[in-house]
């Protein structure tokens, strides 16, 4: 029985080797090398911060200042009185829990919760969902 059955195994050697340095990366290697052998001077240059997660400029200080400088105020809308009011007060006639509300429009309690006490920034897409669950119109009174 000669070993090519499919129960065989190749015990031939395999060797593994690491890449090949490029040409380019052997031309500038010899190219080092050789200037080390006659003597001539070779330029290194030093790179600062390599290999670190900082950046070469000092650009943080003039992002602190510009937001030190920086008043404008940054908020969210938030729900009107009125909206929160409307949405309440047709839930009530409609004799309707917010959890129950949530169900009709498929959103969580807690959208309905924030909505009535202001916290939620106004989305008119849930705004229309309400409109159409409660029958009332809660926009549009500005």
């Amino acid at each position: 029985m000669s070993g090519v059955g499919p129960l065989s195994q190749d015990w031939e050697p395999v060797v593994l080797r690491k890449k090949a340095p490029t040409s380019a990366a052997r031309k500038d290697e010899k190219a080092v090398n050789a200037a080390r052998r006659t003597g001539a001077d070779i330029d290194t240059i030093k790179k600062y911060n390599a290999g670190t997660n900082k950046s070469a400029s000092s650009s943080t200080s003039l992002n602190t200042k510009r937001l030190d400088d920086d008043t404008e105020n940054l908020a969210h809308d938030r729900v009107p009185t009125e909206l929160k009011k409307a949405i309440m007060q047709a839930r009530m006639d409609k004799k309707l829990t917010q959890s129950q509300l949530a169900q009709l429009i498929n959103e969580k309690p807690q959208i309905i919760q924030e909505y009535e006490s202001g916290k939620a920034i106004p989305n008119q897409q849930i705004i229309g969902k309400l409109e159409r669950a409660l029958g009332a119109k809660l926009r549009g009174k500005k």
